[in-house]
């Protein structure tokens, strides 16, 4: 086993693709993902997980039915299991998203904006 630390910005530089989660760590049963995100995604829900956004860099909002909350680099959000929320980036953001292995990106939502599971940046 080699022990060695990611690193984010490196991770991200490998793909260009928006709203396509790359795994890039497994904590227990969690995945530890990048992102890169711009424009906005579907309204959805996870019904059985909560979510960590955390930006890495760029300004990312939180749509949620009863306000938004703004993230920018070096801050997080859980979205609350069973909470609708649609996230929305004018200009590109990088995220690192923290959430149970399996989890859809579009949760209930699916679409056209479901991402196929990538754990290529292990």
């Amino acid at each position: 086993m080699a022990h060695e630390a990611v690193d984010i910005a490196d991770k991200l530089s490998r793909f260009s693709q928006y709203w396509s989660p790359k795994v890039v760590a497994r904590l227990n049963d969690y995945e530890i993902k990048v992102v890169k995100v711009r424009g906005e995604f579907v309204w959805h829900t996870h019904e059985d997980t909560d979510e960590l956004f955390l930006v890495v860099s760029g300004e990312l909002t939180i749509q949620l039915r009863d306000g938004n909350v703004v993230l920018r680099p070096g801050q997080l959000f859980v979205v609350p299991r069973g909470v609708e929320h649609c996230p929305v980036a004018d200009g590109e953001v990088h995220a690192l998203l923290i959430e149970p292995a399996g989890v859809v990106n579009t949760g209930d939502a699916g679409g056209a904006l479901t991402a196929a599971y990538d754990a290529s940046l292990l």
